[in-house]
């Protein structure tokens, strides 16, 4: 609860500038006269604020914070999961092999989990209202969803699954190799 917790508050708080990464990379890749012509980051947060208030800063936070909470569930349920599962199959409790292996195996767990909320997420947040109706292309996360599956069927959402396991997977490792680490530490000093 409090892993889950915690990747869904530090999500949010961190939306603004995910949003602003998202919007720089689509802006680059429409056409000249779609274009926000964004010049970085400041001007891309000051532009969302100004053109769509504040609360626009924070478009797209819900499937952001749900899938920081996905990839936490992944990373950190499955890492417990794969240590037991090495170790009853004879890798030694403790040791380097154990550890990179569970580590990886989490890696892959967490960018499962947690790929068909980014894939809505960055649908939602690089949407662009329609010129004449005003509207956006989605009214929320589920309707986004919904209308992803209905155009490539439910594997649309894990579309780029191997590019996004190379981008989330060393996250996942380095973390869990480091936590695994600082409790040898803690542990070392009677903590």
């Amino acid at each position: 609860v409090c892993a889950l917790s915690a990747g869904g508050i530090a999500a949010v708080l961190g939306n603004p500038a995910d949003l602003s990464l998202v919007r720089m990379q689509a802006d680059s890749m429409m056409p000249m006269d779609q274009r926000r012509n964004y010049t970085g980051v400041v001007h891309a947060l000051t532009s969302t604020a100004r053109d769509e208030g504040f609360s626009g800063l924070f478009k797209g936070a819900l499937p952001t914070a749900t899938r920081a909470m996905a990839l936490n569930f992944g990373m950190l349920g499955f890492n417990t999961l794969a240590k037991d599962q090495l170790e009853a199959v004879g890798v030694a409790k403790g040791s380097a092999t154990q550890v990179f292996g569970a580590s990886a195996i989490a890696g892959f767990f967490a960018s499962f989990f947690s790929l068909p909320f980014d894939y809505v997420k960055t649908q939602i947040q690089k949407a662009k209202k329609d010129p004449k109706t005003g509207k956006l292309p989605f009214s929320g996360p589920i309707d986004c969803a919904l209308q992803q599956v209905k155009i490539g069927g439910p594997l649309r959402l894990w579309s780029g699954f191997p590019t996004y396991y190379v981008r989330i997977a060393p996250h996942a490792m380095i973390t869990l190799i480091a936590q695994d680490n600082v409790k040898k530490l803690w542990k070392n000093m009677g903590m």
